[in-house]
């Protein structure tokens, strides 16, 4: 128990302070978004839908890491990657700790970034630049 508490733990996730706050930076950018979004009474749904897809992601690599341990049909990576598009990377970058599940798999974390990178981005650019072109454009 102590050793969880200082963010190790020698059979589950490691460095688990470091991890959270790297979520909830990551995390930041988009809550903001679809907060001010929701505010706005532009739209309500990113409120719902990324809690709702995390959970979903979450559930879908549970059930793949189920599926991998029992050699069993296999979750298709495009099931998980569109889960993660569709909002769910925050259930799913939690997922891939929890379960230690597609952490070494390069081209899977290459596309799973990418697609994280790319709700920063959209998040970043609505926030401040409120969905004007940027002024290079």
């Amino acid at each position: 128990m102590a050793e969880a508490l200082r963010g190790q733990r020698a059979d589950g996730v490691r460095n688990v302070r470091l991890k959270l706050l790297l979520l909830g930076l990551l995390c930041l950018l988009p809550g903001l978004g679809a907060v001010r979004m929701g505010w706005s009474h532009q739209a309500w749904w990113p409120l719902a839908l990324y809690p709702a897809m995390s959970l979903i992601s979450l559930l879908l690599y549970w059930q793949d890491k189920q599926q991998a341990r029992a050699q069993a049909w296999r979750t298709p990576e495009k099931v998980l990657h569109a889960s993660e598009l569709l909002g769910g990377w925050p259930g799913a970058l939690l997922a891939q700790q929890l379960f230690r599940h597609k952490t070494r798999k390069v081209s899977y974390q290459l596309v799973f970034w990418g697609i994280v990178l790319m709700h920063q981005v959209f998040w970043a650019h609505w926030l401040f630049f409120e969905g004007r072109y940027l002024p290079f454009n």
